[in-house]
């Protein structure tokens, strides 16, 4: 059973996420990391696919800059996306499907999009960016709620996590991305939270994005 999510300023309360809290919204920053598409250009589809394997900390700081370069690139464009929530049994408790679309700000630095699920009544304004100076990649988005979720990840790394946040019953919570089975064209993301300091993870939602153009 999922549990219900309440969400108020200036107190954050947040339980399980669901399908009404911020696990509906959030997800589109796992979406995007290297999706490599057509018009990325060949030099860096080859520096992503052999720094890919290695691990992040054997790779450069340009390196790594250039791999998040890729996944901001990859993003670009408009994607079809299920999600699927999930009980902490990972069974699954509601399936909708929405859509997420993203244009450039600044080129090679900066990403804004918009995520949508009808089925929830949703909408959601989105921000991917890297910080080369932090080493970091990072989505920012918010919806009508007016809560604004920032989720950081290492650069050239496929797993971010939310700022940490108060749980419903006073603890504290944090939100994991991880994206996964990546081509081109389609891949997926699974959301975890934890509410004891990372030492356990339980499921949240599990996505599949199929590339629209």
């Amino acid at each position: 059973m999922l549990r219900a999510v309440s969400v108020g300023a200036p107190r954050r309360t947040v339980g399980k996420p669901t399908e009404t809290g911020p696990g509906s919204y959030v997800p589109f920053q796992e979406l995007i990391v290297r999706a490599i598409s057509p018009s990325v250009p060949a030099t860096l589809i080859t520096l992503a696919c052999l720094l890919g394997a290695q691990p992040l900390a054997a790779q450069s700081d340009s390196a790594r800059v250039a791999l998040a370069v890729v996944q901001l690139r990859s993003a670009v464009g408009a994607w079809s996306v299920v999600t699927e929530f999930l009980a902490d049994d990972g069974s699954v408790g509601r399936t909708v499907t929405g859509e997420y679309v993203f244009e450039w700000v600044v080129p090679d630095r900066v990403v804004s999009g918009r995520s949508t699920i009808p089925a929830l009544d949703q909408a959601s304004g989105i921000l991917f960016y890297v910080n080369a100076r932090r080493m970091k990649i990072e989505m920012v988005s918010v919806g009508a709620d007016g809560m604004l979720w920032i989720m950081t990840g290492d650069a050239g790394d496929e797993v971010r996590y939310t700022q940490e946040y108060d749980t419903a019953d006073g603890k504290r919570g944090q939100l994991r991305f991880t994206r996964y089975n990546v081509t081109p064209d389609r891949f997926e993301s699974r959301m975890e939270y934890t509410d004891d300091g990372g030492e356990t993870w339980k499921p949240g939602n599990h996505q599949v994005f199929e590339r629209k153009r």
